[in-house]
Protein backbone atom coordinates (compact mmCIF):
# COMPACT_ATOMS: atom_id res chain seq x y z
CA UNK A 1 0.00 0.00 0.00
CA UNK A 2 2.45 2.48 0.97
CA UNK A 3 5.14 1.48 -1.69
CA UNK A 4 2.49 1.89 -4.32
CA UNK A 5 1.12 5.13 -2.78
CA UNK A 6 5.07 6.36 -2.66
CA UNK A 7 5.77 6.01 -6.31
CA UNK A 8 2.28 7.40 -7.80
CA UNK A 9 3.68 10.49 -5.74
CA UNK A 10 7.25 9.69 -7.27
CA UNK A 11 9.24 9.85 -4.34
CA UNK A 12 12.64 7.74 -4.32
CA UNK A 13 11.19 5.87 -0.93
CA UNK A 14 11.00 2.62 -0.02
CA UNK A 15 8.91 1.44 2.99
CA UNK A 16 9.91 -1.64 4.68
CA UNK A 17 8.86 -3.55 8.11
CA UNK A 18 11.01 -4.42 10.65
CA UNK A 19 10.47 -6.58 14.12
CA UNK A 20 11.13 -4.33 16.98
CA UNK A 21 11.18 -5.65 20.91
CA UNK A 22 9.06 -3.27 22.84
CA UNK A 23 12.23 -2.87 25.04
CA UNK A 24 14.54 -1.51 22.06
CA UNK A 25 11.36 0.95 20.68
CA UNK A 26 13.46 4.08 21.85
CA UNK A 27 16.49 3.14 20.12
CA UNK A 28 14.97 1.92 17.13
CA UNK A 29 13.57 5.12 16.78
CA UNK A 30 16.72 7.13 17.93
CA UNK A 31 18.76 4.97 15.04
CA UNK A 32 15.86 5.72 12.51
CA UNK A 33 16.67 9.62 13.33
CA UNK A 34 20.20 9.31 13.03
CA UNK A 35 20.09 7.00 9.73
CA UNK A 36 17.58 10.46 8.40
CA UNK A 37 14.48 8.15 7.65
CA UNK A 38 11.50 9.60 6.61
CA UNK A 39 9.01 8.68 9.27
CA UNK A 40 8.02 5.96 10.79
CA UNK A 41 4.35 3.83 11.25
CA UNK A 42 4.03 2.13 14.49
CA UNK A 43 2.01 -1.28 15.72
CA UNK A 44 1.24 -2.49 18.90
CA UNK A 45 2.46 -2.58 21.24
CA UNK A 46 4.69 0.61 20.51
CA UNK A 47 1.93 2.98 20.06
CA UNK A 48 1.14 3.99 23.79
CA UNK A 49 5.25 3.49 24.50
CA UNK A 50 5.94 6.03 21.85
CA UNK A 51 3.76 8.81 23.81
CA UNK A 52 6.75 9.45 25.81
CA UNK A 53 9.96 8.43 23.19
CA UNK A 54 9.50 11.17 20.95
CA UNK A 55 10.54 14.87 20.78
CA UNK A 56 7.36 16.82 20.22
CA UNK A 57 3.61 15.41 20.37
CA UNK A 58 1.15 16.64 17.81
CA UNK A 59 -2.12 17.49 18.82
CA UNK A 60 -3.80 14.26 17.34
CA UNK A 61 -1.17 11.94 19.77
CA UNK A 62 -1.63 14.00 22.75
CA UNK A 63 -6.01 13.82 22.20
CA UNK A 64 -6.01 10.10 21.78
CA UNK A 65 -2.81 9.40 23.52
CA UNK A 66 -1.34 6.84 21.40
CA UNK A 67 1.05 7.53 18.41
CA UNK A 68 1.04 5.76 15.29
CA UNK A 69 2.87 7.62 13.23
CA UNK A 70 6.45 9.24 13.85
CA UNK A 71 7.15 12.22 11.27
CA UNK A 72 11.11 13.32 11.23
CA UNK A 73 11.94 16.73 10.62
CA UNK A 74 14.94 19.12 10.35
CA UNK A 75 15.49 23.15 10.63
CA UNK A 76 15.25 25.13 7.51
CA UNK A 77 16.93 28.52 6.51
CA UNK A 78 14.61 30.36 8.69
CA UNK A 79 14.72 27.74 11.50
CA UNK A 80 11.60 26.74 11.18
CA UNK A 81 10.52 22.66 11.40
CA UNK A 82 10.00 21.16 8.07
CA UNK A 83 9.40 17.65 7.26
CA UNK A 84 12.94 15.25 6.40
CA UNK A 85 11.70 14.37 3.02
CA UNK A 86 11.86 18.06 1.77
CA UNK A 87 15.44 18.11 2.25
CA UNK A 88 18.37 17.09 0.35
CA UNK A 89 20.35 14.39 2.68
CA UNK A 90 22.99 16.89 2.56
CA UNK A 91 21.37 20.18 4.07
CA UNK A 92 19.67 18.54 6.95
CA UNK A 93 20.43 20.35 9.80
CA UNK A 94 19.10 19.65 13.32
CA UNK A 95 16.56 16.69 13.05
CA UNK A 96 13.64 15.63 15.58
CA UNK A 97 11.04 13.44 15.82
CA UNK A 98 6.85 14.40 15.62
CA UNK A 99 4.84 12.01 16.67
CA UNK A 100 0.59 11.87 14.90
CA UNK A 101 -2.02 9.53 15.75
CA UNK A 102 -4.00 8.97 12.56
CA UNK A 103 -5.66 5.83 13.62
CA UNK A 104 -9.02 7.91 15.14
CA UNK A 105 -9.89 9.83 12.17
CA UNK A 106 -9.37 6.53 10.30
CA UNK A 107 -11.76 4.80 12.50
CA UNK A 108 -14.19 7.52 11.46
CA UNK A 109 -13.48 8.17 8.13
CA UNK A 110 -14.06 4.17 7.50
CA UNK A 111 -17.39 3.79 9.52
CA UNK A 112 -19.08 6.57 7.60
CA UNK A 113 -17.65 5.42 4.27
CA UNK A 114 -17.99 1.62 4.32
CA UNK A 115 -21.10 1.27 6.68
CA UNK A 116 -22.48 4.49 5.72
CA UNK A 117 -22.51 5.11 9.85
CA UNK A 118 -22.60 8.35 11.42
CA UNK A 119 -21.67 8.57 14.67
CA UNK A 120 -23.61 11.42 16.56
CA UNK A 121 -26.19 10.27 18.33
CA UNK A 122 -25.70 6.99 17.82
CA UNK A 123 -25.29 4.24 20.36
CA UNK A 124 -22.43 1.78 20.29
CA UNK A 125 -21.38 -1.38 22.30
CA UNK A 126 -17.22 -1.68 21.75
CA UNK A 127 -15.64 -4.87 22.41
CA UNK A 128 -11.89 -3.92 23.66
CA UNK A 129 -10.60 -1.21 25.76
CA UNK A 130 -7.23 -1.78 24.99
CA UNK A 131 -5.21 0.58 22.73
CA UNK A 132 -7.27 0.45 19.54
CA UNK A 133 -10.42 0.23 21.56
CA UNK A 134 -9.15 3.20 23.70
CA UNK A 135 -8.47 5.18 21.08
CA UNK A 136 -11.96 4.35 19.13
CA UNK A 137 -13.74 5.13 22.16
CA UNK A 138 -12.42 8.13 22.84
CA UNK A 139 -12.71 9.51 19.41
CA UNK A 140 -16.51 8.14 19.21
CA UNK A 141 -17.06 10.14 22.71
CA UNK A 142 -15.84 13.34 20.63
CA UNK A 143 -17.87 12.45 17.57
CA UNK A 144 -21.45 12.81 19.85
CA UNK A 145 -22.51 9.19 20.46
CA UNK A 146 -25.11 9.24 22.82
CA UNK A 147 -24.61 5.82 24.74
CA UNK A 148 -21.41 3.98 24.57
CA UNK A 149 -21.34 0.50 26.34
CA UNK A 150 -17.53 -0.65 27.03
CA UNK A 151 -17.04 -4.79 27.28
CA UNK A 152 -13.68 -5.99 27.91
CA UNK A 153 -12.43 -9.08 29.34
CA UNK A 154 -10.42 -7.05 32.16
CA UNK A 155 -13.42 -5.58 33.99
CA UNK A 156 -11.01 -2.53 35.09
CA UNK A 157 -9.66 -1.54 32.07
CA UNK A 158 -13.03 -0.73 30.88
CA UNK A 159 -13.59 1.20 33.66
CA UNK A 160 -10.40 3.16 33.33
CA UNK A 161 -11.99 4.61 29.98
CA UNK A 162 -15.16 4.77 31.20
CA UNK A 163 -13.94 7.18 34.20
CA UNK A 164 -11.80 9.08 31.44
CA UNK A 165 -14.98 9.90 29.00
CA UNK A 166 -16.44 11.20 32.18
CA UNK A 167 -14.40 13.21 32.82
CA UNK A 168 -13.44 14.49 29.11
CA UNK A 169 -16.85 13.91 27.03
CA UNK A 170 -19.87 14.08 29.74
CA UNK A 171 -22.90 14.51 27.47
CA UNK A 172 -22.21 10.84 26.76
CA UNK A 173 -23.68 8.32 28.63
CA UNK A 174 -21.13 5.58 28.89
CA UNK A 175 -21.14 2.40 31.31
CA UNK A 176 -19.16 -0.87 30.99
CA UNK A 177 -20.92 -3.63 29.70
CA UNK A 178 -23.85 -4.82 27.70
CA UNK A 179 -26.99 -3.03 27.11
CA UNK A 180 -30.42 -4.00 27.91
CA UNK A 181 -31.58 -2.65 24.65
CA UNK A 182 -30.72 -2.39 21.01
CA UNK A 183 -27.79 -0.62 19.58
CA UNK A 184 -26.97 0.84 16.35
CA UNK A 185 -23.22 -0.31 15.83
CA UNK A 186 -20.96 -3.11 17.71
CA UNK A 187 -17.45 -2.34 16.92
CA UNK A 188 -14.95 -5.10 17.28
CA UNK A 189 -11.29 -3.80 18.81
CA UNK A 190 -9.82 -7.30 20.11
CA UNK A 191 -7.92 -9.23 18.66
CA UNK A 192 -10.50 -11.79 18.49
CA UNK A 193 -10.96 -13.27 14.42
CA UNK A 194 -7.04 -13.06 13.55
CA UNK A 195 -7.52 -16.98 14.45
CA UNK A 196 -10.38 -19.08 12.70
CA UNK A 197 -10.52 -21.11 15.96
CA UNK A 198 -10.75 -17.95 18.12
CA UNK A 199 -14.01 -17.40 19.98
CA UNK A 200 -16.51 -14.62 19.51
CA UNK A 201 -15.26 -10.97 20.90
CA UNK A 202 -18.76 -10.90 22.91
CA UNK A 203 -21.14 -13.55 24.88
CA UNK A 204 -24.32 -13.83 22.65
CA UNK A 205 -26.09 -14.96 25.54
CA UNK A 206 -25.94 -11.73 26.85
CA UNK A 207 -26.00 -9.77 23.86
CA UNK A 208 -27.02 -11.16 20.43
CA UNK A 209 -26.13 -9.62 17.65
CA UNK A 210 -29.45 -9.11 16.52
CA UNK A 211 -30.24 -6.22 18.50
CA UNK A 212 -27.57 -4.42 16.66
CA UNK A 213 -27.98 -2.38 13.54
CA UNK A 214 -24.18 -2.57 11.87
CA UNK A 215 -21.23 -4.68 12.89
CA UNK A 216 -17.62 -3.42 12.66
CA UNK A 217 -14.53 -5.88 13.17
CA UNK A 218 -11.20 -4.29 13.00
CA UNK A 219 -9.51 -7.10 11.89
CA UNK A 220 -9.17 -7.19 8.05
CA UNK A 221 -7.58 -10.79 7.72
CA UNK A 222 -9.35 -12.73 6.81
CA UNK A 223 -11.78 -10.58 4.98
CA UNK A 224 -14.88 -12.26 7.04
CA UNK A 225 -13.92 -12.90 10.74
CA UNK A 226 -16.71 -15.29 12.69
CA UNK A 227 -17.96 -12.26 14.35
CA UNK A 228 -18.48 -10.65 10.81
CA UNK A 229 -20.02 -14.12 9.94
CA UNK A 230 -22.67 -14.22 12.84
CA UNK A 231 -23.43 -10.72 12.64
CA UNK A 232 -24.69 -10.74 8.90
CA UNK A 233 -26.70 -13.97 9.78
CA UNK A 234 -28.11 -11.79 12.55
CA UNK A 235 -29.23 -9.24 9.99
CA UNK A 236 -26.48 -6.53 10.34
CA UNK A 237 -24.96 -4.43 7.99
CA UNK A 238 -21.09 -5.40 8.31
CA UNK A 239 -17.83 -4.00 7.36
CA UNK A 240 -13.81 -5.54 8.35
CA UNK A 241 -11.39 -2.85 9.18
CA UNK A 242 -10.20 -2.52 5.51
CA UNK A 243 -10.64 0.97 5.10
CA UNK A 244 -9.32 1.44 8.98
CA UNK A 245 -5.93 0.76 7.86
CA UNK A 246 -6.32 2.47 4.89
CA UNK A 247 -6.96 5.75 5.93
CA UNK A 248 -4.38 5.73 8.81
CA UNK A 249 -1.89 4.88 6.35
CA UNK A 250 -2.44 7.58 3.58
CA UNK A 251 -3.10 10.35 6.44
CA UNK A 252 1.08 9.02 7.14
CA UNK A 253 1.82 9.42 4.10
CA UNK A 254 0.32 12.87 3.49
CA UNK A 255 2.18 13.85 6.94
CA UNK A 256 5.40 12.54 5.45
CA UNK A 257 5.23 13.79 2.14
CA UNK A 258 3.05 16.89 2.05
CA UNK A 259 1.14 15.73 -1.09
CA UNK A 260 -2.51 14.26 -1.32
CA UNK A 261 -2.32 10.49 -0.91
CA UNK A 262 -3.51 8.32 -4.14
CA UNK A 263 -5.91 6.49 -1.89
CA UNK A 264 -7.43 4.45 -5.25
CA UNK A 265 -4.04 3.13 -5.68
CA UNK A 266 -2.99 2.42 -1.87
CA UNK A 267 -7.08 0.50 -1.64
CA UNK A 268 -5.75 -1.51 -5.07
CA UNK A 269 -2.45 -2.58 -3.73
CA UNK A 270 -3.75 -2.86 -0.17
CA UNK A 271 -6.67 -5.58 -2.15
CA UNK A 272 -3.95 -7.42 -3.72
CA UNK A 273 -1.93 -7.65 -0.79
CA UNK A 274 -4.67 -8.63 1.76
CA UNK A 275 -7.17 -10.69 -0.30
CA UNK A 276 -5.39 -11.69 -3.80
CA UNK A 277 -7.51 -9.07 -6.17
CA UNK A 278 -6.30 -8.70 -9.19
Amino acid sequence: MQNAGIATLGRNWCYLACDVHPDDLKAAIEGAKMMKFIGLNLTLPHKLLAVDMVDKLDESAKTWGAVNTIRFEALNQNNEWEPLGNFPAEEVRGIRSQGFNTDADAIIQSLREDLSFGLRGASVVLLGAGGAGRTAALKMASEGVKNLFLVNRTVAKAQEVEREIQQRFPAVNVRTGYPETAVDLVLNATSLGLKADDALPLDEDRFPLGKAAAAYDMVYRPAETKFLRAAKRAGCRTANGLGMLLYQGARALELWSGQTAPIDVMRQALERDVYGKQ
